[in-house]
């Protein structure tokens, strides 16, 4: 594919982009078993669904098979690294660089980069586990690759 790419907040779509999003879950989950009834479910035209298929797609799917490479500020407790590469191990995701800081202030920063072609969930589930993790302060993705 050809162009530039942006990530964009779905609330700014237009809604044709946004039923286009929608109709191609229900066909990848099998709610719907045809193009045809994805959109009659949807209320999209066949031919907006066509327009848009190749060129919309969930942020999820973009960084499947791909390394992401993750931002952390941590509370410098005994433990707290390991807690997180056990999270991050639990959803399939595959550790392949550790960067930390030295810790000033009772405060760690450490920077993962992860295969995530065998995640079993969204990127974004992943990173909301991540943040709810009582010693972690920030979790920011820097940057995704092939």
């Amino acid at each position: 594919m050809d162009g530039k790419f942006y990530l964009v907040r779905e609330d700014v779509l237009p809604e044709a982009v946004r039923k286009t999003l929608d109709a191609k879950e229900l066909l990848d989950s099998g709610e719907a078993q045809s193009i045809a009834e994805a959109t009659q479910k949807v209320d999209l035209s066949r031919s907006a669904y066509y327009k848009y298929k190749d060129t919309v797609f969930p942020f999820h799917t973009t960084v499947k098979e791909k390394i992401i490479s993750l931002f952390f500020h941590l509370e410098d407790r005994s433990g707290t690294l390991s807690q997180l590469l056990r999270t991050v191990a639990d959803t399939g995701c595959n550790v392949l660089t550790i960067h930390q800081t030295i810790p000033l202030r009772g405060k760690a920063n450490v920077t993962l980069s992860l295969n995530t072609s065998g995640i079993y969930c969204e990127v974004t589930d992943l990173l909301a586990k991540l943040r709810k993790l009582e010693f972690v302060d920030k979790v920011e993705i820097l940057g995704t690759g092939a």
